[in-house]
Parts: structure tokens; C-alpha cells; sequence
């Protein structure tokens, strides 16, 4: 079947009148190439439908809580069995316990949980149990990291007052003696240091976390009393089978979850030490569906799924024969690609590309070919991905290597992203 993308282009203009911007958050397709679509149909495995048919596999795992493929059955006839029983009732089910002691044996740090929905409500949540511990105000986060969307933190400042960043202090990931300055600027005022599991903002390089500067982290906090966050909700499962600095040795204080912690299932987690647990009893937080209990049968299951079976090796395999073929493909069309980050976790730029024009065809023209890649965002590798799977999108990618080389002459750059990176 012929791509087309007729229905979606309906979708948008009808949602332009009834949703402001037409869409919002992640989602909105402006920062994507032409004919990305924004609306999608039905998922399954590895594979993903968009409103006008077409099928594509998919490398965004719906920006990560596709773990173990799209409609995984088991995963899935838990959290239906547990609808029917009760959802969000009066208070949570004894899954709410279960699903805190399956956490705290496996995450070693961990020895509480608490669940909410989002991965703003738990690195919301882990700011307000810090400053409750401490009594101190400022965070230390590195310049560009993503920790949410709420005022202290969302990358978009429209509609927040000053008063919500004020005590929020930055400095440069892996970089000690950035991190050691910013820890100077704020006294005796230091609240936590949040760290993400690695480097992996938009539109940059990924860089894992060097174990001298995750130890650095840990003995300041250490050393001030500031609690240690590890931002996991984005790589949370995906990197370890315990919270992702633990392949650094260090451990934190909090570290939030979400995304592919129920398989899609919404639902977030803030897990904490000992050393925290009376700021966690000390402030009141709480949601109407925090409590929901069909999301909790669903992470129950994919935590079982996790101990059990070898879907993070599987992952990392599938991972390493991507990069791997896309490198020789790349290099055979006169490309070079700069793939950066954990194989699981890919992100793919071009070299020579300060404008993302040669990343903006090269995607363009892979989903054409049935596959949904991301010019700029790290994309995600989940379990349903087999060989077969990736042989198919190599051989798309190829094709798509080719378009680029002879558009290569006449390709512009996408118009808003020119706009954000002129002058850089």
C-alpha cells in the first residue's frame, strides 16, 4: 500500500479548532519532518499504525513505555483482570504493597515506594521531599536536562513567574568542576543534586555518565547532607535491572520512575532510602487516580518479566546490530552518523549537519519505507524487536541513505529548527 497521509492532515485541521496549537507537549509535530504523522490508529509488538493505515517500526516506543511491545498479552490480561475487579476505588488494592516490595527487592537503594502517574509528579515530588529533609532550597540540575513539565522545571518558561526557577541552579553534565562552581554559588543552601542516568538531551550527542563525576555527585551530597536524585524516568529498566547509576556504583538518595514501568500502563513511581523516609511521611502528596489499581496489576507483571527473562540482553543485542549496520550503510553512502548513547537507547545525527537537513531527509525518507525513526530525540529499543524486525528497517534505511545523497544538493533545512540553532 502506498503511504498517504490524508487522514491526518483531517485530524490536524479539525483539531486546530478544539485543541490550542492543534496539539500539545511531545506530540506536536512541528520540531518533525513533513509528513510525520501525528495521529495513530493501533499498535502491536514493535509495530505501530497510523490513522491513514500505514505501518511502521517503531523506534520511539511511544517516547519509552513500549518495553516489551505494543499490547504485550500477559502484561495486559493482568491490568484488564484488575479493571474489572476495581480500578481507582475509595483506596488502593493490596497491589499497591505488593508492587512497593517488589520495587524495594529489586532496586537496591530503595527502601519505600511511592506511585503516582506521571514522571512530573515524582521528580516534583522527590524537589518537595528534598527541601523537606533538608530545609534548604536550591537544585542542581545540569544545563538542558528534561526532569518534567511542571513550572520549576519544563523546558518551555510561558506562563511561569521567576520565583518558580529562583532556586534552581545549573551546571554541565560530567563536568566536575562546573558541577563543583555551582555547588559554591549556593552556600549553605544546598538542597539535592538531580542527575539523569546519562546525558541525553535533544538534539545533542549522548554521553554516559563518567564514574568520577557520578562519585563527585555523591560525596558532595554526601558532604552538605543535599539528597541525591537519579532522574530515572526515562531509562529506568532499560539500561539495568536496578536504577541505572548502579552501573557506576553509586547510589542515590531518590530516583524517580516511569514510562516502561508498567508496559504503558500509566502509572510513575518515587523510590527512596531510608535516610528520606521521614520528608516522604512529612509532606502531603496525593491524585485522584495515584491509587488506580489496574496500572499497578500492569507494572506487577513487567516487573516479573523483568527478573525473568533476558529482554535487557535481547534489547542490547538488537541495539548493537542496528548501530552496527547503520555505520557500514552510512559509510558506504559517503555519510558519517555520530550514534551516541547506550545501543538500547540509540541517538543518530549526522556529522556535518548544524542544521539537521541531512537527519530531517534521512528520517523523512525511512518513513516513507515503514520506519519511524527521530531526527532528534534518543529513540528506544523495545523487547518485541527481533532480527527480522531490524534486517526490514536496515534495508529501509538504505534506501533511505540513497534518497539522501541525491537530494543531497538541493535538501534546506526544516524552517523552525534552522530558527532555533541560527547563530550556534
Amino acid at each position: 500500500m502506498a503511504w498517504k497521509n490524508t487522514k491526518d492532515l483531517e485530524l490536524r485541521e479539525r483539531a486546530q479548532k478544539v485543541i490550542p496549537g492543534g496539539m500539545y507537549g511531545h506530540q506536536s509535530t512541528v520540531l518533525l519532518p513533513d509528513g510525520y504523522p501525528q495521529f495513530f490508529a493501533r499498535a502491536e509488538g514493535t509495530r505501530l499504525w497510523d490513522a491513514d493505515g500505514n505501518s511502521y517500526i517503531d523506534y520511539m516506543c511511544a517516547y519509552g513505555p513500549n518495553l516489551f511491545g505494543y499490547g504485550h498479552a500477559e502484561i495486559d490480561d493482568a491490568a484488564i483482570a484488575q479493571l474489572r475487579r476495581g480500578d481507582a476505588m475509595t483506596g488502593p488494592s493490596p497491589l499497591i504493597v505488593e508492587l512497593a516490595e517488589a520495587f524495594v527487592r529489586m532496586v537496591t537503594h530503595a527502601d519505600w515506594a511511592i506511585f503516582c502517574k506521571n514522571g512530573t509528579d515524582a521528580t516534583t515530588m522527590a524537589l518537595t521531599i528534598a527541601r523537606a529533609h533538608t530545609g534548604k532550597r536550591k537544585v542542581l540540575t545540569a544545563t538542558g536536562a528534561y526532569h518534567g513539565a511542571a513550572p520549576w522545571c519544563t523546558p518551555r518558561p510561558a506562563g511561569t513567574v521567576a520565583e518558580d526557577r529562583a532556586h534552581l541552579v545549573h551546571f554541565t553534565y560530567n563536568d566536575i568542576a562546573s558541577l563543583e562552581a555551582a555547588v559554591k554559588s549556593v552556600g549553605e543552601d544546598l538542597a539535592a543534586i538531580f542527575a539523569a542516568p546519562f546525558k541525553h538531551d535533544a538534539f545533542q550527542d549522548q554521553q554516559l555518565p563518567t564514574r568520577e563525576y557520578a562519585n563527585r555527585v555523591r560525596e558532595i551530597c554526601d558532604k552538605t547532607g543535599a539528597l541525591l536524585v537519579v532522574d530515572d524516568v526515562r531509562a529506568g529498566l532499560r539500561l539495568a535491572r536496578d536504577c541505572s547509576w548502579s552501573l557506576v556504583d553509586v547510589k542515590p538518595d531518590l530516583s524517580t520512575w516511569g514510562k516502561a514501568i508498567a508496559n504503558g500502563h500509566p502509572i510513575s513511581a518515587l523510590l527512596g532510602s531510608e535516610k528520606a523516609r521521614a520528608a516522604a511521611q512529612a509532606i502531603y502528596v496525593t491524585g485522584s487516580y495515584w491509587f488506580a489499581a489496574a496500572a499497578m496489576a500492569a507494572a506487577v507483571k513487567t516487573l516479573e518479566f523483568v527478573r525473568e527473562s533476558d529482554y535487557l540482553e535481547h534489547t542490547e543485542t538488537m541495539g548493537r546490530r542496528l548501530r552496527e549496520g547503520l555505520q557500514q550503510q552510512a559509510a558506504a553512502h559517503g555519510f558519517t552518523l555520530r550514534q551516541t548513547g547506550p545501543a538500547q537507547m540509540p541517538q543518530i545525527l549526522f556529522d556535518d549537519d548544524p542544521d539537521f537537513r541531512k537527519g530531517f531527509a534521512w528520517t523523512q525518507a525511512a518513513l516513507k519505507r515503514g520506519v519511524y525513526l527521530h531526527p532528534w530525540h534518543n529513540m528506544f529499543i523495545c523487547a518485541a524487536l527481533t532480527e527480522g524486525h531490524v534486517s526490514e528497517t536496515l534495508a529501509a534505511t538504505d534506501a533511505a541513505f540513497e534518497t539522501v545523497k541525491k537530494r543531497l544538493p538541493t535538501l534546506k533545512p526544516h524552517p523552525v529548527v534552522a530558527q532555533l540553532f541560527s547563530g550556534h
